[in-house]
C-alpha cells in the first residue's frame, strides 16, 4: 500500500485520546475550585473526586494520582513481594509500557498470558494453569492477576461482565489478588451499556484514567478498600505524589465524570473510521471501543506517509493504531478518509 504526498493543511490527530484538551467548561470549574494542601489536610475538591469515583465504581476509597502508571504500580507495590509472579495478558501495559517498574518497584516477576480467550483476554483455564498450587517453598510463588479492560494494544477490545466473572473466580480458586488496569474501563462501560461496577466485582485494586476520552489534563484512580487505600496514599507520597492544592486538578475530574455518556460519539467515530479503511482496502477489524488497529506490511513506513496527509497515527504490536476522541468529530473523520481517497 502505497501513499502519496498530499499536502494538508491541518493535523487530524489520531495518535492517542490523551492528546485532548480541557474545554472552557473544564478550565473555568478548574480556576473556581476550592482548595487545600491535600498532603497536610486532604483537599476538599480531592476528597470530593475520590469519593465520587470510589462510589461508582463500587469501592470504599479511591486516591488521585498523576497517572495510570502511577496507579497501576501502586497497586502492584500493594500486591506483590519481592520475586512474587504476576500474570497479566500479553502486551498489557503494565508490561511492556511502564518501564519495568512491576519488576523494578514492585519487585514482581511477569509472566505473560496469551490471549486465548479474545481479543485482550486469557481463558479463566489459563489462568489456574498458569497460577498452579502450592508448591514447597523454593517454588515460584504467583500471587497476582492483573487485567486491563479495554485492553489498549488488542485494539480496545472490551472484557464483558461474564467473563471478567469467571477470570476473578479463577484468581481467586488459586489464592491470587486481582487487579484492573481499567485507563479506559469507561469505554467498556459505555460499550456494553453496564454500569460500571458490574465491570470491577471481585477486584481488589482497579485504576481508572480521567486524562483519556473524558478529557481532563492529568490524572487517574486508584480504588480499593479504605486500608488499601489509606496505604497507597503513602506508597504515593514515596513516589512523590504529593499534589498539595490539588482540587485544581480535581475540579477538571468532577466535570470529566459527566462526560462518560459522551464517550458513545468516539466508538460511532472509529467504526465509521474503520469502514472506511475496509472501503479503501485495509485489513482492519470492526472496533469495540475507540482504538483502531490496521494491519499493513510496514507499520513505520505506513505511520510516516500518513503523517504526509496531516493524518497522525502511531504503531503498537507491529500494527498501525488510530485513536477517536473528544476533540476529533465526525467531520474529521470524514475528512481523513476523504484525504486517504485522493492518494
Amino acid at each position: 500500500m502505497e501513499l502519496s504526498v498530499f499536502v494538508a493543511h491541518r493535523t487530524i490527530d489520531l495518535r492517542s485520546d490523551t492528546i485532548t484538551r480541557p474545554d472552557s467548561v473544564m478550565r473555568k470549574a478548574m480556576a473556581d475550585a476550592e482548595v487545600g494542601d491535600d498532603v497536610l489536610d486532604h483537599d476538599p475538591t480531592m476528597a470530593a473526586l475520590e469519593e465520587a469515583v470510589a462510589g461508582l465504581l463500587g469501592f470504599e476509597s479511591a486516591l488521585w494520582v498523576p497517572s495510570g502508571s502511577m496507579g497501576n504500580i501502586i497497586a502492584l507495590m500493594l500486591h506483590l513481594q519481592r520475586g512474587d509472579r504476576f500474570l497479566a495478558p500479553e502486551h498489557a501495559h503494565v508490561l511492556g509500557s511502564e518501564l519495568g517498574t512491576a519488576a523494578w518497584l514492585a519487585g514482581g516477576m511477569p509472566d505473560a498470558l496469551p490471549h486465548d480467550g479474545g481479543p485482550g483476554r486469557p481463558l479463566a483455564s489459563t489462568v489456574r494453569a498458569k497460577a498452579g498450587g502450592e508448591g514447597p517453598y523454593f517454588a515460584l510463588r504467583t500471587t497476582l492477576l492483573s487485567l486491563e479492560n479495554t485492553h489498549n494494544f488488542a485494539g480496545g477490545a472490551v472484557i464483558g461482565a461474564d467473563e471478567w466473572s469467571d477470570l476473578v473466580a479463577a484468581g481467586r480458586d488459586c489464592g491470587l489478588k486481582v487487579h484492573l488496569d481499567g485507563a479506559r474501563l469507561w469505554n467498556a462501560a459505555v460499550a456494553l451499556d453496564v454500569p460500571i461496577a458490574s465491570l470491577t466485582a471481585g477486584a481488589d485494586t482497579v485504576q481508572v484514567c480521567l486524562s483519556k476520552g473524558l478529557g481532563a489534563p492529568v490524572g487517574s484512580m486508584l480504588v480499593s478498600d479504605s486500608a488499601r487505600i489509606h496505604e497507597a496514599r503513602r506508597v504515593r507520597k514515596m513516589l512523590g505524589g504529593g499534589v498539595r492544592q490539588g482540587g485544581v486538578l480535581a475540579a477538571a475530574g468532577l466535570v470529566a465524570l459527566d462526560r462518560i455518556g459522551d464517550l458513545a460519539e468516539d466508538h460511532a467515530n472509529a467504526s465509521t473510521l474503520a469502514s472506511g479503511l475496509r472501503e479503501r482496502g485495509w485489513e482492519v477489524p470492526e472496533p469495540e471501543t475507540n482504538i483502531v488497529l490496521a494491519t499493513v506490511p510496514d507499520p513505520a513506513s505506513t505511520v510516516a506517509e500518513l503523517a504526509e496527509l496531516g493524518i497522525a497515527a502511531v504503531t503498537v504490536a507491529g500494527k498501525v493504531r488510530f485513536v477517536t476522541h473528544r476533540d476529533v468529530d465526525a467531520s474529521d473523520i470524514s475528512e481523513a478518509l476523504e484525504r486517504l481517497r485522493r492518494t
